[in-house]
């Protein structure tokens, strides 16, 4: 119209005489009123609606103009002059708005009663919130339609960290009252992820638009710009679930890492609590393991900050001081690149701090140092949790109590299922004597990741926190397993010291609490 008022106005008019009218007479229908460059169409019969669709925009596949269809089923309101108001038009109306140019939206109730009579397929758009409508719309696109009138969609391009989404679980019971425990679990699941600090997560509201759609991981990375999707399966049987969970490469279509949970139901809530944690201690670690194996594999040259921290982090699981020696030259690599990546200094900084725990640096010369980097780090990005756990360890080291729970626990906030969190604050607590809190923080860890990397490492934490709880059986136990999976852990003087207060109670037992390991 800007261009050529009168021009368009004589296309338009020429559209509603030639074609639509046309159309829509062919297949039963009656135009209710014209609406500028709108139609309002009324037909007895959904499929009729969707041929007449179909056949409108076949005609106008090449030419100039190009429309947006929406189809909606309700009751209305007619008026004597013919006119027709009501939710069903207002629902068909906010469908209109949300289509592609070319395109023809309907909403579940149209997709119900025309599946299966027209020789058309559907893509599955998902629940869409409109204007003005109470209730969440199901809306489905005519998919001949997409392909033949929509232009090909540019790929994304990737983001240069990882990049997830996660499908919404398929429900393999059968029984449609069981989809919202299944939905639920991949929105719990996107939350969990979206927490992780230097990942990309697509929202939901757009993984959503896969449900009940059979779709290939490879074509669902290109429509998203994703490298990595997780999708799932939910089946129930009586008091008991099985849930399905695969992490693949959707670059090549490779799994990445697969696992199952069978479960019994007695708390919906905690049990999609319990398997989000569990799914993502899993997918995080795989997720760096697939990276680092793709950064080996270009050219030094073409490294940057992120892929020098990929590089540092299995040499930080590994327990020996060379490899830490190697992770932190790396990290340094990473922050020569780039000073403010916080991400980096909080984990030079956390690492640096666990040579001292571990006796391998020297306290004066390292704390200092370490410290200041945490906080740089968490005044670059307040909301990194290894910022936060850098910071909190530093605040442990200096007797600064109080302020390193505060820490720790702003870890957690920012990521509840961080097991070494979980462990740094249990050992906190343990030192500031509150026993009981760190057993209740270690056992938390342990459940979060019962094969982590640290796991010698967590049974010598528990070892000490059953010790200053006062219960020396449990931390001469705990001790043994820390000492059995990791000769010369922190697990050994808690274990020696746990030993020698097993048979004391009362005064002396209290005493050997008081002195601790």
């Amino acid at each position: 119209m800007g261009k050529d008022e009168e021009g368009t106005h004589r296309q338009v008019k020429a559209l509603e005489r030639e074609v639509i009218r046309p159309s829509v007479e062919q297949h039963h229908g009656r135009m209710v009123k014209t609406t500028g460059d709108g139609f309002l169409v009324e037909f007895g019969s959904p499929v009729e609606a969707v041929r007449a669709a179909l056949s409108i925009q076949k005609k106008l596949a090449n030419g100039p103009l190009q429309l947006r269809m929406g189809i909606n089923l309700g009751d209305v309101i007619i008026e004597q002059d013919g006119d027709v108001y009501g939710d069903g038009v207002n629902v068909a109306a906010r469908l209109e708005a949300l289509c592609d140019p070319g395109g023809v939206l309907v909403s579940g109730k149209v997709f119900d009663e025309v599946e299966g009579k027209v020789e058309v397929e559907f893509e599955n758009r998902g629940e869409q919130q409109v204007k003005n409508i109470a209730r969440p719309v199901r809306v489905y696109a005519v998919a001949e339609t997409v392909r033949a009138f929509r232009p090909a969609p540019q790929p994304l391009s990737l983001p240069d960290k990882p990049s997830i989404t996660v499908l919404p679980f398929t429900n393999l019971g059968g029984d449609p009252e069981q989809d919202y425990f299944a939905e639920g679990i991949a929105e719990e699941l996107t939350t969990g992820l979206a927490r992780l600090r230097g990942f990309f997560v697509i929202t939901r509201s757009s993984s959503f638009t896969y449900k009940g759609r059979p779709v290939h991981v490879q074509q669902v990375g290109r429509d998203l710009g994703v490298r990595y999707v997780v999708e799932g399966s939910v089946r129930r049987s009586g008091e008991r679930v099985r849930i399905g969970v695969r992490l693949a490469d959707a670059t090549t279509g490779r799994e990445v890492w697969s696992d199952r949970y069978d479960r019994a139901v007695v708390d919906v809530f905690a049990l999609q609590d319990e398997i989000t944690a569990n799914v993502v201690n899993a997918v995080e670690p795989q997720i760096y393991s697939a990276e680092r194996d793709r950064i080996h594999q270009k050219q030094p040259d073409d490294l940057n900050a992120w892929d020098y921290l990929i590089r540092a982090m299995p040499h930080v699981w590994v327990h020996t001081r060379h490899n830490n020696d190697l992770a932190l030259n790396l990290l340094s690599e990473a922050l020569r690149f780039n000073p403010s990546y916080a991400r980096a200094l909080g984990l030079h900084a956390w690492l640096s701090q666990w040579l001292v725990f571990h006796g391998w640096n020297a306290f004066r010369r390292v704390i200092g140092p370490a410290v200041e980097r945490a906080r740089t780090a968490v005044e670059i990005d307040g909301d990194d949790a290894w910022a936060r756990l850098a910071l909190g360890f530093g605040h442990m080291f200096r007797r600064e109590h109080e302020d390193a729970v505060e820490e720790l626990r702003t870890a957690l906030d920012l990521n509840p299922n961080f097991a070494l969190a979980h462990a740094c604050l249990s050992l906190t607590l343990s030192y500031g004597s509150k026993g009981a809190e760190a057993v209740a923080e270690i056992e938390a860890a342990i459940r979060l990741s019962p094969r982590d990397p640290f796991s010698s490492t967590f049974a010598g934490v528990r070892s000490f926190a059953h010790f200053m709880a006062g219960d020396y059986a449990a931390g001469a136990e705990w001790g043994r397993r820390s000492v059995r999976q990791k000769a010369g852990s922190c697990g050994t003087l808690a274990y020696s010291r746990a030993q020698r207060c097993v048979a004391r109670s009362g005064r002396r037992g209290e005493e050997c609490r008081r002195k601790g390991p």
